[in-house]
């Protein structure tokens, strides 16, 4: 029996012996999770009426069917148990579902004979594979729209689920303290409290664990950050047993961890991560530093050869450009050759605890082995200045002398030189040792200062300092890069500014990613650098679950994928952080769009400049946008850091306000461009404004006049995308859109749009009008096209029945010179010519310079067909003449084809290609498919003939794409479309 996997803790997977399996609709997957979560059997009417409840119950019964059918086929017969009456999934050995397995893990916790609360040291290795298992809530980012009571069961088992996770975090956190293992216990209470930062019990646990880990600082914070937000979500303060561990830890009151309640020598190791794809080795543990080679290379080549006399390297860039993730690696290189490590880290919010990070890093260097010993020999007025901040150091040298008074002159800089002196202490060994100063950006202003003192001393020591900070704008910032800036001209500095990902590094990534036994389909790469634009966190952040991704969304191309919960909480923080009117301009740039330029933010936001200025200011020092570099004279422009902050930014806007700021930008637009006189070129994008803003009348105006103004520029598929929402939107001018939408077509080559375009046009056309007789004329051209002639000269026939006046005078021409084309292709010799003859005489009698230009190719196709040589030339030559006075270029592709094939004809291959290849140029600008594919089919013989082998088989493909793909859609006229090569 095959072994069936079933993932519901994240995004929904399916394998059937490791292999991933797909399923079609989004109900089985639904009804799949349902059976394997109820682990029971249901009547089919009740999974029915679940599913499908807008459905009455034979239709309902009937999706069901199909839905069982394909889960048979996707699972196999032997896991589904259904009969006339009840469906089920069968409990086995070899089925696997992540909601029973951690579920079944967390009752076996409660069979060891002790309160269920309480951890032993058999619940630890249950509870870490528990905790693993649980990758993402339940079923996250599915859901189904139009089945109500389901999606209130989801709800229900997320809820559920959390609650049973926030149970094993918390007892995991408790298990992992007593058998001392701080860190994984950190880790555990930190995810217990993202689970519900309201717990304020999750809140005390990291602070006493961070207090425990001589993050002192840290847990202070944690105490801030739970005020916060017991005060924004519930308007309380903490419980005093809450304030009362505050105060302790403060004070350095706080008692040690009880290391009794389990053995250290027998607590069990941590479990493997998380494999959270649900198809082999987990995707973030294989994720490889991509596209940073360069600089890691750089950094162990200074560390090598300046480490010894003193080096500043700093590191810097954007939020989650992999900054800290470099120095790491770097780190972890060093450590490799000896060096000692002595980490200085600053947290957001305790700029104002004086020297926090700083006693932090040494407290946690102290720890480490052997470093206390290397105090031995430091001078006691050293160590007593050192011991201002670190009091625990007089532990190590007892009867150390007061320090002098700090006010006393030089006092500060005695006591940055004993912090200095200990540092060198610690650092002494047979490497140069590193000092790593990471998220400077939040540091306060007194560790600020001892760098600066460091640095400014570094030359002849044998210390390497790192620096990482991101590249915000604030006085932290421009500080430290005057720091950077002054070792750099004493010859110590080295920057390093970290770029984005470019699209060959993410590529990079994946094919390791498939190399290591990750199952990715092709074409992910592409799609995952847009999503995340190549910022290195995000990256990470989708490489957790990509493989489960790509096979939800279609290989990756299609759907829209759900923002990770570590992206997604990392771009509200920063939005959570502006101000009310920081924020409502923030929300109307959101609106603008990805990119914005200050004057129409000032039109739409209905705030001062003033306000406006200081909020973009703010939104630049915050890393939220960035101002474009423009010329000195232009109106500056912004350019949101990510598409996901735009996005996140716009969707907690509310509807109401995202309509009238929608409204307001589109007038704005308007009168900006009107008085610029470049409303045609803008209406696309005030069309979208006031689409969004329910202004459909306004909208529909502006999507006309946008596809006129694409039409004009070629742009053919975007002619026709604003053709149609014109039309959607309720544009009075129906007729003249549904030809316009026709003409579109036909160029693309959807030849069965177009009928149905001009059909829809013609129905609304005054009978026997010259309008009627115009759309006439293009059906029979398309009918051409497609090589039904019979239908085409019908439609010419009533063309020129219908045509009248000096408009129908004028079309008469053309119209027969079609006609001829087509009695041209049925063999009609004699009828061809007698209709070109007339074409010709009712072209010149009209004045027509088309019609002419069309005469006279017809007449010099019929004459090449007879083999007079000289007549093809003369009327080509002539038709090519007159269509150059033309502003459309149709005419003269024509001629230029049929003249590049006459020439050909005469053995003058040299100017026959030259010929077809200003013809294949200007019918690629005009994006007429079907006969671009027909212009480099001719050019493919005519290179082919002259030699050029290479270049022949190079057009050749390209044309058979296009005719390919133009046939396909042609139905049974298809074998003409391959045929077309002269017109």
């Amino acid at each position: 029996m095959t072994q069936l996997t079933i993932r519901l803790l994240g995004a929904p997977g399916i394998a059937r012996d490791g292999a991933p399996v797909a399923v079609d609709t989004r109900k089985a997957t639904a009804l799949l999770a349902y059976l394997a979560v109820s682990g029971r059997s249901h009547a089919r009417e009740a999974l029915a009426g679940l599913l499908w409840p807008e459905y009455d119950d034979e239709h309902a019964r009937a999706a069901l069917r199909r839905t069982l059918s394909t889960l048979r086929t996707a699972l196999g017969e032997e896991h589904l148990a259904i009969d006339r009456e009840t469906v089920a999934l069968i409990p086995s050995a070899n089925l696997w579902v992540d909601v029973t397995e951690f579920r079944a893990r967390l009752a076996a916790c409660g069979k060891h004979g002790h309160p269920a609360a309480d951890t032993c040291p058999a619940c630890l290795p249950l509870l870490v594979e528990a905790a693993a298992l649980y990758g993402d809530d339940f079923l996250a980012g599915f859901s189904l729209r139009d089945s109500a009571e389901f999606d209130d069961w989801q709800f229900m088992q997320v809820e559920t689920l959390r609650g049973e996770l926030a149970e094993v975090l918390e007892r995991l956190a408790a298990g992992q303290s007593a058998a001392g293992d701080l860190a994984a216990a950190l880790a555990s209470a930190r995810r217990w409290l993202t689970l519900d930062p309201l717990r304020e019990e999750a809140h005390r646990q990291v602070m006493r664990l961070y207090a425990w880990a001589d993050q002192r600082n840290a847990a202070l914070h944690q105490y801030r950050e739970c005020v916060r937000i017991l005060e924004q979500e519930l308007g309380v303060a903490p419980l005093a047993e809450t304030t009362e561990l505050y105060e302790a830890i403060k004070g350095n009151r706080l008692s040690p961890p009880d290391l009794t309640g389990l053995e250290r020598p027998d607590r069990p190791q941590p479990a493997p991560a998380a494999d959270l794809t649900g198809f082999g080795k987990p995707v973030r543990s294989l994720l490889p530093l991509v596209g940073r080679g360069a600089e890691l290379t750089a950094l162990v080549h200074v560390y090598e050869r300046r480490a010894t006399s003193g080096a500043f390297v700093a590191v810097a860039g954007e939020a989650g450009i992999g900054k800290t993730r470099l120095a790491e690696e770097f780190l972890a290189r060093v450590r490799g050759q000896g060096a000692m490590i002595v980490t200085v880290r600053c947290y957001e919010g305790e700029a104002d605890v004086a020297y926090g990070p700083v006693a932090d890093g040494l407290r946690g260097a102290l720890a480490q082995s052997g470093c206390a010993d290397r105090l031995g020999a430091l001078p006691a007025h050293w160590l007593a200045e050192a011991a201002r901040l670190l009091p625990e150091l007089s532990v190590h040298r007892p009867g150390l002398p007061p320090p002098p008074p700090l006010d006393a002159p030089g006092g500060q800089s005695r006591f940055f030189e004993g912090l200095r002196q200990v540092l060198s202490a610690i650092c002494q060994g047979s490497a140069p040792n590193v000092l790593f100063f990471d998220d400077m950006q939040w540091a306060d202003a007194a560790s600020l200062d001892l760098l600066a003192y460091l640095v400014r001393r570094l030359a002849g020591q044998p210390l390497f300092i790192l620096a990482a900070w991101r590249s915000d704008e604030g006085p932290t910032v421009s500080r430290l890069r005057g720091l950077a800036a002054d070792a750099q001209r004493a010859g110590l500095g080295t920057v390093f500014t970290l770029k984005r990902l470019a699209l060959a590094d993410v590529l990079d990534m994946v094919r390791s990613l498939s190399t290591a036994g990750a199952n990715l389909p092709d074409g992910i790469g592409g799609r995952l650098y847009r999503e995340t634009e190549g910022l290195p966190l995000f990256l990470a952040a989708y490489a957790a679950y990509m493989e489960v991704l790509a096979q939800e969304h279609e290989g990756g191309d299609g759907g829209e994928w759900p923002v990770p919960r570590g992206v997604a909480d990392l771009l509200r923080a920063r939005l959570d952080a502006v101000g009310e009117a920081t924020r409502q301009a923030l929300q109307t740039a959101a609106v603008i769009g990805r990119s914005f330029d200050l004057e129409a933010l000032l039109a739409t936001s209905g705030r001062s400049d003033e306000e406006v200025i200081s909020a973009l200011e703010a939104l630049a020092q915050r890393g939220i946008i960035r101002e474009m570099a423009e010329d000195a004279g232009a109106t500056p422009r912004y350019d949101f850091t990510h598409e996901k902050l735009r996005d996140l930014a716009y969707t907690e806007t509310s509807f109401a306000r995202r309509r009238l700021l929608h409204g307001r930008a589109a007038r704005a637009l308007a009168e900006r461009a009107r008085l610029r006189h470049d409303l045609a070129a803008q209406a696309a994008t005030i069309g979208r404004h006031f689409r969004l803003a329910g202004q459909d009348a306004d909208a529909a105006a502006s999507f006309a006049l946008a596809g006129d103004h694409a039409r004009s520029l070629y742009a053919n598929a975007e002619a026709l995308a604003h053709y149609q929402a014109a039309l959607a939107l309720g544009h009075p001018e129906t007729r003249h859109l549904h030809e316009a939408s026709g003409d579109m077509h036909v160029l693309l080559g959807t030849y069965t749009a177009a009928l149905a375009s001009y059909e829809a046009a013609a129905a609304l056309c005054d009978p026997a009008s010259a309008a009627l007789a115009a759309v006439e004329y293009k059906l029979g051209k398309v009918h051409a096209r497609r090589g039904a002639w019979p239908s085409a000269e019908a439609h010419f026939a009533a063309a020129l029945d219908m045509a009248g006046g000096a408009t129908g005078r004028t079309a008469t021409g053309r119209i027969l010179a079609d006609w001829s084309l087509a009695a041209h292709a049925q063999g009609q010799a004699e009828r061809a010519s007698a209709l070109a003859r007339d074409a010709l005489a009712a072209a010149e009698s009209a004045d027509d310079r088309r019609g002419t230009a069309q005469a006279h190719n017809i007449l010099g196709i019929l004459a090449r067909s007879r083999g007079d040589h000289a007549a093809a030339a003369a009327h080509l030559e002539r038709g090519l003449a007159v269509a150059e006075t033309l502003p459309d270029p149709s005419s003269r592709i024509a001629a230029l084809n049929n003249l590049a094939l006459a020439c050909a004809d005469s053995g003058d291959l040299a100017r026959a290609t030259a010929l077809a290849e200003q013809a294949l140029a200007l019918g690629i600008a005009l994006g007429d498919r079907h006969r671009e594919a027909a212009l480099r089919n001719n050019l493919a013989d005519l290179l082919h003939a002259a030699g050029r082998g290479e270049e022949a088989m190079a057009q050749l493909k390209q044309a058979v794409v296009i005719f390919a793909e133009i046939g396909v859609e042609a139905g049974d006229a298809q074998p003409e479309i391959w045929k077309l090569t002269e017109w």
